[in-house]
């Protein structure tokens, strides 16, 4: 057995892919379907940790490296390449406030450099103020502790620093014209939303397609979600979608060309930027009145 016994510090970046590539290999003949069922893991986490996409909490990989059969006394070097990986996550102090497949999301939003969403019920949370998304997290069944709501809250706010990062990512979205007229929080609430989503329409990189209620019947009808794109070479694209009782990954390629479909089907039917950007101010002025 190789030893993992000195403690080099090293760049984030570095240190994750160190860790991803070590741990491939100590995986070695095992499928990762079959380690991640024994973790109860998704394998989708367990990709994501070896190809050094995202960080591994100490308790995970200690529960990793058990089932690897890695000593105890082996693992300094280990952990501390695990230790520099998790620096570069922003959300990690918010961990225990998340569930698992909401810090899966947010591992893979903050490498997408594309997001295409299609949005039915309410505001895409990129693109939400804090009132509203405490309003949006509030009705959550799960949901009591007052404290939990604002980290939440804390979290989307957060998670709109995709737009200040280097390369920004850029956002389409199409917008049921419903969401417009859903008075999330109360009718100032929602108008102040609408000043938000109307202000989002003018920055680089952001497009806000509104699909009229004239379109009738569309390829978006049975669920709302949202397409995930990443660098060339990395990553195939994934598909997220929202449930009640969390969200679900799709990462088969004849499935997420269905839902690249619908999207490009849904951006055909709304109206044109403009129009949009129109729409939501005579919406809001209208509210307002």
């Amino acid at each position: 057995m190789r030893r993992y016994g000195d403690s080099v510090a090293r760049p984030t970046s570095t240190a994750r892919r160190e860790l991803g590539g070590e741990l491939r290999r100590l995986r070695g003949e095992r499928r990762a379907v079959d380690v991640a069922t024994a973790l109860g893991w998704s394998e989708s986490k367990l990709s994501r940790i070896e190809t050094a996409h995202t960080g591994i909490t100490e308790a995970d990989l200690d529960r990793l490296l058990t089932l690897y059969g890695v000593r105890v006394e082996d693992r300094g070097r280990l952990r501390d390449l695990a230790r520099h990986g998790r620096a570069r996550a922003w959300w990690t102090s918010y961990r225990s406030f998340v569930t698992d497949p909401y810090d899966e999301y947010l591992a893979l939003e903050g490498e997408a450099i594309s997001i295409s969403q299609w949005e039915a019920q309410v505001m895409p949370g990129l693109l939400q103020t804090s009132e509203y998304a405490r309003a949006v997290i509030e009705t959550g069944a799960d949901v009591e502790d007052s404290e939990v709501i604002q980290r939440r809250v804390n979290v989307r706010m957060d998670r709109q620093r995709v737009f200040t990062r280097e390369p920004p990512a850029t956002l389409r979205v199409v917008l049921d014209e419903g969401v417009l007229l859903r008075e999330v929080g109360g009718r100032e609430v929602l108008i102040r939303q609408l000043t938000r989503l109307h202000e989002a329409t003018m920055r680089p990189g952001v497009e806000v397609l509104i699909l009229p209620f004239e379109a009738g019947a569309h390829a978006g009808l049975t669920e709302s979600f949202l397409v995930l794109e990443f660098p060339n070479g990395t990553r195939n694209p994934v598909v997220h979608s929202e449930g009640l009782t969390g969200g679900h990954f799709r990462v088969k390629q004849e499935e997420t060309d269905v839902y690249r479909d619908a999207f490009d089907d849904l951006r055909e039917r709304a109206l044109p930027k403009e129009e949009s950007r129109t729409v939501i101010a005579e919406t809001r002025d209208r509210l307002a009145r």
